[in-house]
């Protein structure tokens, strides 16, 4: 099934021009457009921000990292002969760091402004398409790496209400 989903996804790269230039800049660029909507959006409401990089960091330098580090997964390229249209390394694929750091992002804005992380998750998702788009991500990779992100992002946000709750009397 995960092979499956990427063929019909990756096979749409090399056809249109326009679509490969979408799928580059979405996989490469979007996430930069994403961090300074969020710097833009909650400038005033800065905790919202630290939040949002904890939870991002979280995910991707700690708990993508631990997963790796058990289990390695090569990338699509490697064993495949696919449509990649970025250059990549072979590091491990599986979870996707971006997926986890972007949907990281996404859940703790959510979690403040529902209508604005509505956005950052379709962002997310648009991000983590075109690096499947672009040959350098399974489905599964994304699917769980995006859950990383969304756990992160709830922990990170139920743990600062926690500790920044008075104790009751």
């Amino acid at each position: 099934m995960d092979f499956y989903l990427f063929q019909q996804i990756n096979n749409l790269a090399g056809r249109f021009l326009w679509l490969d230039w979408l799928g580059i800049f979405l996989a490469s660029w979007l996430g930069y457009v994403l961090v300074a909507v969020l710097i833009l959006l909650f400038w005033k409401k800065k905790i919202v921000i630290i939040l949002a990089i904890l939870a991002a960091i979280l995910a991707r330098l700690g708990i993508v990292e631990l997963v790796r580090w058990l289990y390695f997964r090569p990338r699509p390229f490697v064993e495949n002969h696919i449509n990649k249209l970025i250059d990549y390394s072979n590091k491990a694929s599986f979870p996707s760091g971006h997926a986890a750091f972007f949907f990281g992002l996404s859940a703790v804005v959510f979690l403040y402004n529902k209508k604005a992380g509505i956005l950052f998750f379709i962002g997310s998702f648009l991000i983590c398409l075109a690096r499947v788009f672009v040959g350098i991500h399974w489905p599964l990779d994304i699917l769980v790496g995006a859950g990383v992100g969304i756990f992160s992002g709830w922990l990170v946000v139920k743990g600062f209400v926690k500790i920044s709750k008075p104790p009751h009397k």
